[in-house]
């Protein structure tokens, strides 16, 4: 069943959801903050800054005024998580009446360390919420390779999503545990970054290996604590994520994280990037999360201070090796 898609956020992520939208046969109206972006989208059908060499559906369309793109059926909100709540703040009253805000930014605000769709709830109140999330690299998306993502909300909400966001090669679960695919969507690209250093320091698969593995344990921690579930952390949306994003030369984070290892600081690796890390904007607000609730998370501790320059990757990798090991898969808080 067709119906409209908006797509909040011109970047290579909310192009890749547009197209696949456009696959899932729906109208698409895709809103950039970028002119140029909206340009090249409306003639050239490309999005040559944030998807270079990837051809667009001419029926996808773009524009610079948000207040067209949000009177959608759904509406994906795909800004980055440092600009999210004074995007969304500025929506309400613009979406039709039933409409969906599906968060598809992954992230964690910095201050009040709210997850994304707390602030959409915030923001926008009276709208239905929901979230999507899970292993998509953006450009294998637009290239209509096999994914698989997981959508929660309450309601029916899942099932409207899945239906209009499936696709030949999309493939879209159902939850209703917002807070677990959020907090394995944020907390992934901190490890990730970990995952980064280690392999660009020359740390060999098998630290590679227990950094994913003991980074899983310090989401579940985190996520169980603020009343997510351990089956949705073990999923998509958590170990799925979390593989693809720390062992894909695709992420962001990954790539940060392995020009770190190789000796380079986090100030010259951003020098000439347009895109953003999120792994390094989330890491210091998933610590001040984690403190709130009394929860030790030694990795992400470990690559805030590497990116803030108060350690170096050696002294940070001696500190995590030199930690008391207790039982593997105690996950209270408190637990390390």
């Amino acid at each position: 069943m067709s119906g409209s898609v908006g797509v909040i956020g011109g970047g290579a992520w909310g192009t890749a959801l547009a197209m696949n939208a456009r696959r899932a046969g729906n109208d698409v109206l895709l809103w950039a903050y970028e002119s140029d972006t909206v340009e090249a989208i409306n003639t050239r059908h490309e999005n040559p800054v944030f998807l270079p060499g990837v051809r667009l559906d001419p029926a996808i369309r773009a524009t610079c005024e948000i207040i067209h793109a949000a009177d959608q059926d759904i509406v994906l909100l795909v800004m980055p998580s440092a600009h999210f709540r004074e995007i969304v703040a500025g929506m309400p009253g613009l979406f039709p009446l039933g409409a969906i805000a599906c968060v598809c930014t992954k992230g964690i605000e910095a201050g009040t360390g709210n997850l994304m769709t707390e602030i959409a709830a915030e923001e926008l109140p009276g709208e239905h919420i929901a979230a999507l999330s899970g292993p998509s690299f953006a450009a294998d998306v637009a290239r209509d390779l096999p994914t698989a993502v997981t959508v929660a909300g309450e309601g029916n909400t899942p099932a409207r999503l899945a239906e209009a966001l499936s696709s030949r090669n999309f493939r879209v679960y159902q939850s209703d545990d917002l807070v677990g695919i959020e907090i394995g969507g944020a907390v992934k690209n901190v490890i990730a970054i970990a995952c980064g250093i280690a392999m660009g320091r020359g740390l060999g698969d098998n630290a590679r290996a227990a950094l994913i593995s003991r980074g899983l344990a310090e989401i579940v921690r985190l996520g169980v604590a603020l009343g997510g579930r351990p089956e949705t952390l073990m999923g998509l949306s958590g170990l799925g994520d979390l593989v693809l994003t720390a062992t894909g030369e695709k992420s962001r984070n990954y790539t940060t994280g392995l020009e770190l290892g190789r000796g380079r600081s986090f100030a010259a690796i951003m020098a000439n990037r347009r895109s953003v890390v999120e792994g390094a904007v989330a890491a210091p607000a998933v610590l001040a999360l984690a403190r709130r609730h009394g929860i030790e998370m030694p990795i992400c501790a470990a690559v805030d201070e590497v990116l803030a320059g108060r350690l170096t990757v050696d002294d940070a990798v001696a500190s995590l090796m030199m930690r008391p090991a207790g039982s593997e898969f105690d996950f209270a808080a408190g637990a390390a």
